[in-house]
């Protein structure tokens, strides 16, 4: 693969790197709580990139930390136009990452699924591989 095609990745680790540091240590709104940068997505212009992030102090706590953060979209922007080295600085677009949200939801659907199946006496399927 050639270089080209790693350098979208290489740029949203560097992205989501530069960005968790601002966001740690330069940025003092107080709606801000502890949040966490699960992922960044650029786009193949690298004219928008998506943050995606959670905060283990729940969901209250980010969505107060989205509001914040979508405020300070352009202060941060500023900030890593002085770290990064690219001709275009992405617009940012915060996002709630809501993975584990969904996978504790098909946990709980597959867990009712097995409580509805051992509700059932087991029977017999008919094994068809004969013919």
């Amino acid at each position: 693969m050639s270089n080209k095609n790693y350098r979208p990745i290489r740029i949203s680790d560097q992205i989501q790197i530069e960005l968790d540091a601002l966001i740690r240590h330069r940025m003092k709104d107080p709606r801000l709580g502890a949040v966490t940068i699960t992922a960044v997505l650029v786009t193949r212009d690298y004219s928008h990139a998506t943050i995606y992030v959670n905060s283990y102090l729940g969901r209250e706590s980010l969505l107060r930390s989205l509001t914040a953060l979508k405020d300070g979209a352009g202060f941060l922007r500023i900030h890593l136009r002085h770290e990064l080295r690219l001709r275009t600085i992405p617009e940012l677009h915060f996002k709630e990452d809501d993975t584990l949200d969904r996978a504790d939801r098909i946990n709980e659907l597959l867990q009712l699924s097995r409580q509805e199946l051992d509700q059932y006496p087991e029977t017999q399927v008919e094994d068809f591989s004969d013919h």
